[in-house]
């Protein structure tokens, strides 16, 4: 889900040449279709017309469009610098539903990096300023992403209130891909909390949801969730099935952070199994990719899961370290889930039994 200002495909420039008008609604269609690597293409093409027109709403317009498409993609460091600029020109313009809009996909954009409490000051200030503008999509697209932003902390009950709460927001306005992310976000949250019923439930709502509304990236998380509650069921085979439709999604949308998480779905389950060169293989893939994306808490996830590996197969001095290390990252990026997760590890291991264990 990406800004409410560009999430509508608006249009705020006047007076644009067809050539740069035609680029960016094509761009935007891209992006809706999760195609996110010709999105890209289309709007940086749109943005130099608009430059060379200049279209300072046009800019505007484009560069937060394409901050939205780097995030949906997983490069956050690029997501990053275009929200910046385009937080410039819009407070240039006094623009302050795209200076909301640039706040909020900036803060998830950090959220990712793992500075959730920048990422919850930024998303504060563009609530604050929706709600000043009485813009009640904005409001529910800023408690979705506090609430995610709680989950990442660790604060599950105050994740899953605001989860309920944005849910309870879309659902008022129509917004069916608000309600369908809601759901998501609430399945992964409850998850979490151990509640495996409810997360069903909820990844279940999200699917038949995205379906509906022929969402790519929804679907393939909304999958990827549903494999997890088959995951912490044991039914593993059903698990291994799910994550394979998601990871199929992902590689053709091109989101990395995503397929990522997924990869390390699926080496948590080979790890399960006891097919440890499997486990391996999936968790130093999914590694890869969270050092590529700059994604910490993800590669807190692959070190705690090669580090049961090494224990299992017997390197228990190296599994003793690699815990370790996810302890201190834990507590560096304070993430209190994780950080929970890399203690039990490292008790499993003074005591010599528990392991493997079957993280959420």
């Amino acid at each position: 889900m990406s800004g409410k200002g560009a999430e509508g495909g608006l249009f705020r420039g006047k007076d644009n040449s067809t050539m740069s008008k035609e680029l960016f609604l094509k761009a935007e269609q891209h992006r809706k279709s999760s195609e996110y690597g010709k999105a890209i293409v289309l709007y940086q093409k749109a943005l130099a017309y608009f430059k060379k027109n200049s279209d300072i709403e046009g800019v505007l317009d484009c560069t937060i469009s394409l901050a939205d498409t780097f995030r949906a993609k997983g490069e956050f460091l690029k997501a990053k610098k275009y929200y910046e600029d385009g937080l410039e020109i819009a407070d240039a313009l006094h623009d302050r539903t795209a200076q909301a809009d640039a706040l909020i996909g900036l803060g998830l954009s950090l959220r990712a990096l793992g500075n959730w409490k920048d990422a919850l000051k930024l998303i504060g200030k563009a609530d604050k300023s929706y709600r000043a503008l009485h813009d009640k999509k904005g409001e529910a697209f800023s408690t979705w992403a506090r609430g995610g932003t709680y989950r990442i902390k660790g604060d599950i009950k105050k994740a899953l209130n605001d989860l309920q709460a944005a849910l309870k927001k879309f659902k008022a306005l129509k917004d069916q891909s608000g309600v369908a992310y809601s759901y998501c976000g609430l399945g992964g949250s409850s998850r979490i909390a151990e509640r495996f019923g409810d997360s069903g439930k909820y990844y279940t709502l999200a699917n038949q949801l995205f379906n509906k509304l022929k969402d790519r990236f929804g679907l393939a998380y909304s999958y990827c969730g549903l494999g997890n509650v088959h995951r912490m069921k044991g039914d593993y085979n059903n698990a291994l099935r799910y994550f394979k439709q998601a990871e199929v999604l992902y590689k053709k949308i091109g989101d990395r952070v995503s397929y990522a998480y997924t990869l390390w779905s699926v080496g948590t389950t080979y790890k399960m199994l006891g097919e440890k060169e499997k486990a391996l293989r999936s968790f130093r893939e999914s590694a890869n990719f969270f050092r590529q994306t700059k994604d910490p808490r993800g590669q807190i996830y692959c070190i705690l899961g090669i580090g049961e590996i090494d224990y299992l197969s017997g390197r228990k001095f190296k599994a003793n370290k690699a815990f370790l290390k996810a302890l201190r990252l834990a507590e560096k990026y304070r993430f209190s889930v994780e950080h929970g997760y890399a203690k039990r590890l490292l008790t499993a291991y003074e005591q010599g039994k528990g392991l493997p264990i079957n993280f959420p």
